[in-house]
């Protein structure tokens, strides 16, 4: 676990032309970069509490409302069991619907198929690749937050986090090196565009026309953006935006999800609440903290709901 390959040194898909990791931790591997998430991690983790001071990381269940990208929005309905207890349901419960974890069974790598080379159809019920195995092993360690609209206002940059702004590679070492911050091997990578300020500055109105057209800030799809993050060796990627890269993307660059999530087994992490962790963590001068967002338990899921909390 503490010896990876860099970015180019990982071999090249043939007939793809991008560059896989599948045989660091092994074809039979189920749990991509989360392997990094290692016991010493997660003690030294426990090292960086201070005041117990907990911060919630996920949005309500029915936020966004309405939903995006033409899921249903979620009903809940609470009934009498009995004159004296109280039950309730969830229908239309969209797993990736608010803050929510992409798991290796989202995407695939067009022919060559899912992270390890997994070609077959995916049903429901526990099975490879299915998100029990990140649950199974847990989802906690060192989380490091890259704060870019932060940084955007600090420098003076023209930026709207409702705006297709791609962030690039170049970017992510430039506000690393703003914080004074490191990203170390195994760390839970958060990324702060701004965009859940946005998204709650606007009315009802507002919110209904942006779910039919949805545009956001976010990384850029390069193969430049691929490697950097490779090569910080972090476990997972979280972003406060719809689907971590930029919304619409260039198709002349390319996709980040079919980079790291089946070639490389990474976990991404979409639309976690940074909104009260940013301004902890500034106030104290230290962008680490400990961080837990365990997956629900449901056996060969795509995704699920994140359950974040940062740990101060």
């Amino acid at each position: 676990m503490d010896d990876l390959p860099d970015y180019d040194d990982l071999p090249v898909m043939e007939g793809l032309g991008m560059r896989h990791a599948w045989d660091v931790f092994g074809r039979g591997d189920d749990l991509g970069c989360i392997n990094l998430l290692t016991a010493a991690r997660v003690k030294a983790a426990a090292g960086l509490v201070q005041t117990g001071q907990m911060v919630n990381l996920s949005l309500p269940l029915d936020e966004p409302n309405p939903p995006l990208f033409g899921r249903k929005p979620l009903a809940h309905d609470i009934y009498a069991l009995d004159r004296n207890t109280l039950d309730d349901s969830v229908d239309s419960l969209f797993m990736q619907a608010s803050s929510q974890w992409d798991g290796l069974r989202h995407i695939r790598a067009r022919e060559h198929g899912y992270y390890t080379g997994i070609r077959n159809d995916f049903a429901p019920g526990r099975g490879r690749l299915g998100i029990e195995h990140w649950v199974e092993h847990g989802m906690s360690g060192c989380g490091v937050l890259l704060d870019v609209g932060e940084y955007m206002r600090a420098t003076g940059r023209d930026y709207d986090a409702l705006a297709p702004h791609a962030v690039t590679a170049d970017d992510l070492r430039a506000i690393a090196a703003h914080q004074g911050t490191e990203i170390r091997t195994g760390d839970m990578l958060c990324i702060r565009f701004g965009w859940v300020e946005a998204y709650r500055a606007m009315d009802a109105a507002g919110r209904a026309a942006y779910a039919e057209r949805v545009t956001h800030a976010g990384l850029d799809g390069s193969e430049d953006m691929a490697r950097q993050l490779w090569n910080w060796h972090v476990a997972s990627i979280t972003c406060d935006n719809p689907a971590v890269e930029v919304v619409p993307g260039d198709p002349k660059i390319g996709s980040l999800h079919r980079r790291m999530i089946p070639l490389l087994g990474m976990a991404f992490g979409e639309m976690f609440d940074f909104s009260a962790l940013a301004p902890a963590l500034k106030a104290r001068g230290d962008w680490h903290f400990m961080m837990t967002a365990i997956p629900l338990n449901l056996p060969g899921a795509i995704g699920s709901p994140a359950n974040a909390l940062a740990i101060l």
